[in-house]
């Protein structure tokens, strides 16, 4: 693990023991369980590549620890409503505060605004965390290998299992891939992004595609700007991808998201 990564897991910690103490399991799990359920994450992944396209989880994303500000005008419910509108399949929302400047708020606005399914991007490490992301309306969790074990790995899972959240399981190298592919989920996404260094090459998912079991579904995530990025991971095997930042810097995010599935921006 980076030296980043523990400093954000260890501060994780201590955010997640003040929400225990300020909302108990019990109230949590009731909120959970009030919510409506969830929109099938993987599944419109699933039917958006049955039909013969790429399968885009578009990023609600205002920071980063490496790039820092990323959008200055950011309205995460006007940012949903324009990658609906260019073709999403999906939504990630960042909720952590202090390294992405993310919200709980903001996946509870983005829900209200559209109908795609949600991620809860968040480091998650804890349990809790989970019944937190249904209560919230999250459709599906993130789990980064590289910060857990494989035992806490598999609870979390279990955890999401537990509430109809869908997982992303998402791996850096050969090493995370051996121990994700231990678990359930059907989603596995490549982190193109070296966590020791934050250089970004494709060629790490097309390293790692080959190992990949037809029954996955795989992801390619980071280093993804044009039409030809998608089609050059496409022939690896990967037909969904997560993008954030690159389409977060457009100033027109509907035709920026429209542009990178399809090549081709909306006739005047």
């Amino acid at each position: 693990m980076s030296d980043v990564l523990a400093r954000i897991n260890a501060d994780k910690r201590a955010h997640i023991a003040r929400c225990k103490a300020a909302v108990p399991v019990a109230a949590l799990e009731q909120q959970a369980r009030a919510t409506p359920a969830p929109r099938g994450f993987i599944r419109a992944l699933e039917n958006t590549v049955a039909a013969g396209r790429y399968g885009l989880i578009a990023e609600i994303k205002k920071a980063s620890p490496s790039k820092g500000l990323i959008r200055a005008d950011f309205d995460p419910p006007t940012l949903a409503r324009a990658y609906a509108a260019g073709g999403a399949t999906c939504l990630s929302v960042l909720t952590d505060e202090p390294y992405f400047q993310g919200h709980d708020d903001y996946l509870r606005q983005v829900r209200a605004a559209v109908t795609l399914p949600i991620i809860r991007k968040d480091f998650m490490l804890d349990p809790y965390q989970v019944i937190e992301a249904r209560a919230l309306g999250a459709d599906c969790i993130l789990l980064i290998m590289a910060s857990l074990s494989d035992t806490q790995a598999a609870e979390l899972e279990a955890a999401a299992g537990e509430y109809g959240l869908d997982v992303l399981v998402e791996v850096h190298d050969g090493a995370e891939l051996d121990r994700a592919l231990k678990l359930k989920s059907r989603l596995l996404g490549v982190n193109n992004r070296n966590l020791k260094t934050l250089a970004v090459d494709l060629a790490t998912t097309e390293a790692l595609a080959a190992r990949v079991p037809s029954g996955k579904m795989l992801v390619a995530e980071s280093g993804l700007y044009t039409k030809a990025d998608l089609d050059r991971m496409a022939k690896c095997g990967a037909r969904c991808f997560l993008v954030g930042e690159s389409l977060m810097r457009k100033p027109d995010v509907e035709t920026a998201t429209r542009l990178l599935l399809t090549g081709k921006e909306l006739a005047a």
